[in-house]
């Protein structure tokens, strides 16, 4: 891969001749360093991206809606889940790029209008896709191909809910005995745990802003960063993450940096955090804020027009993952969608 500095001050005669010499080479410098030379850098020392506003972009007869999820699987492909804009001519959920940025293929016209959460998962020798759909308010497993295996509605046995009216989840985490867990992000927030067959196994999060409890629990994940693994929630209701057991016993809180997180998604040592409130926090081993990238905070551009938007700048974050050790991709809750490549400067 180029590096900032020489990719910046290479012409495009400079590329030509490189495509001749070296064509796996020059693609990659096309993918990230193409169209203007100027662009947006924001952060600091080893937390320092440069921007590219709508690096993935559908194909013309994809218009997006909110951009909500993302995942990127061992090959590198990064699957983004939106809820399809208006006028579009397909109505495909789900939108496939390649490591470069480029379209591969689309599917999922089931998700139109409730494509939200989207987190992968390796079983064995494959891998599988889960998604929440806020529409018609299930969870569901695909292949990577979008072959749907199961799909899951309101769990009337856990005994909290009428119907499926109180029942809207929003994201999903995996323990390392393949359990899934279930956040009701946008129902009634309580917090449900599934075999990983799909078996219902019970509740082990209620709702509530005291310590044990959530409020709109939108994210979630596992950290098994220093060796035993433990829950942590996107407690974005509250404005804090929250650490549990696996059982949904506190452990902790954290709030420095916090505003309204959305999601986690871990590269190593380094959480990452998109935030709704116009922020994408990195912290470190320690949950420390190491970064707070593009902070557009306070923002009213959620239905303003691309001429209005400003570089660099982040509306509203709602998924976040590393495509690879150093780049990060942003999904924006916004009418028409958004993702943002943040390239990592050497």
């Amino acid at each position: 891969m180029w590096t900032h500095n020489i990719a910046m001050s290479l012409t495009r005669r400079d590329l030509l001749i490189a495509a001749a010499a070296s064509p796996l080479l020059a693609k990659s410098a096309f993918a990230y360093h193409a169209g203007p030379k100027q662009r947006p850098v924001i952060g600091s020392g080893e937390h320092t991206y440069e921007v590219y506003h709508d690096w993935l972009t559908p194909p013309s007869n994809i218009s997006y809606g909110d951009t909500h999820g993302l995942a990127v699987d061992s090959q590198g492909r990064i699957y983004v889940a939106h809820t399809v804009g208006q006028g579009s001519v397909k109505t495909d959920a789900v939108v496939v790029f390649d490591q470069q940025g480029k379209f591969i293929t689309s599917w999922g016209s089931d998700f139109k209008g409730g494509a939200h959460g989207l987190d992968l998962r390796k079983e064995g020798s494959d891998e599988f896709l889960y998604h929440c759909d806020t529409r018609r308010r299930l969870v569901a497993k695909s292949t990577l191909d979008g072959d749907v295996l199961w799909e899951k509605g309101v769990p009337l046995e856990s005994g909290v809910y009428k119907d499926a009216n109180g029942w809207c989840p929003t994201n999903v985490a995996f323990g390392p005995d393949g359990s899934v867990f279930v956040g009701d992000g946008y129902g009634s927030h309580f917090i449900h745990r599934y075999s990983k067959t799909g078996d219902y196994l019970g509740v082990i999060v209620k709702p509530g802003s005291q310590a044990g409890t959530v409020r709109e629990p939108h994210g979630l994940w596992v950290d098994s960063r220093d060796g035993w693994s433990r829950l942590v929630v996107a407690d974005r209701g509250n404005r804090r993450l929250q650490y549990l057991t696996l059982d949904g016993q506190h452990i902790g809180f954290v709030k420095e940096g916090i505003r309204r997180p959305c999601h986690i998604h871990f590269n190593h040592d380094l959480m990452l955090i998109p935030d709704l409130e116009s922020v994408v926090t990195i912290l470190g081993k320690d949950n420390q804020v190491v970064a707070q990238l593009g902070d557009g905070n306070p923002t009213n551009l959620r239905g303003a027009s691309r001429d209005k938007y400003i570089p660099g700048k982040f509306i509203h974050p709602h998924a976040a993952i590393w495509i690879n050790s150093r780049d990060i991709v942003v999904a924006e809750w916004v009418p028409t969608g958004r993702i943002t490549l943040l390239k990592r400067v050497s």
